[in-house]
């Protein structure tokens, strides 16, 4: 499992959407979900990714794509 997470951040139009499953079906990536609040207008994911470089790449670009705003938590002290 990469030890690098990720928030991100989605819209109201993508909340009803199985976006995390999207990404594992089509960029045969791992998600480890850390945590995660969903609401009616508005989510955020703490998640590790697994997968080859390539894959996790394109996931991400996948999800900026899509209207998500994804940030590298790498070296974040608040880890946890």
């Amino acid at each position: 499992m990469s030890d690098t997470r990720y928030f991100i951040s989605f819209p109201e139009a993508l909340v009803t959407r199985p976006i995390v499953y999207e990404l594992v079906k089509q960029f045969d990536v791992v998600p480890n979900i850390r945590r995660a609040n969903v609401e009616g207008n508005s989510g955020w994911i703490i998640m590790e990714l697994g997968g080859t470089l390539e894959a996790r790449t394109a996931a991400l670009a996948y999800l900026r794509d899509e209207g998500c705003i994804v940030d590298d938590m790498t070296g974040d002290i608040v880890q946890g």
